[in-house]
């Protein structure tokens, strides 16, 4: 019997308003600027935001040797499934790369729910592939969180 996929979540309040967090989710700028975890940046593919939209993205590390696509990048297709404005982002994710550990599609959820001090942001990534650790899924979660709060708090 084939072990069931990993679940991974994170969450982080931010002073901002659900509507500006929502707009850096669907500005392919504001993307680049915040997804990539510290040590990466970004190169935007493809961008269509809405539902059944591709999202295309060359994540580049600062460092050679972590890559699931080449030594230094990982290329990351993604769909919008779903697209709630100012509540609701869902991409379903796959990694290009010939690794079968990296294989499958894994389900992005991001949350905006109102909270005191501003909007609580809830990613969940449900189907997490086997190749990617557990230490740092969560610690590029976390660092994607406080890119983002960066972002929005700083415009």
């Amino acid at each position: 019997m084939a072990e069931p996929l990993r679940i991974d979540t994170a969450s982080l309040i931010i002073d901002a308003p659900p509507a500006a967090i929502y707009r850096a989710f669907i500005d392919p700028n504001a993307l680049l600027t915040w997804l990539p975890p510290d040590g990466m940046t970004g190169e935007m593919l493809e961008f269509e935001p809405r539902p059944g939209g591709a999202f295309r993205m060359a994540l580049h590390y600062s460092v050679p040797g972590h890559g699931k696509t080449t030594e230094d990048t990982d290329i990351v297709e993604s769909e919008f499934a779903e697209l709630v404005p100012n509540q609701r982002v869902v991409q379903l994710v796959r990694f290009r790369s010939d690794d079968p550990a990296f294989a499958g599609i894994m389900r992005m959820v991001w949350d905006l729910e109102p909270a005191d001090g501003g909007t609580r942001v809830i990613f969940l990534a449900e189907d997490v592939p086997p190749g990617v650790s557990k230490e740092d899924h969560d610690k590029g979660l976390r660092s994607s969180l406080q890119n983002l709060a960066r972002y929005v708090v700083g415009k």
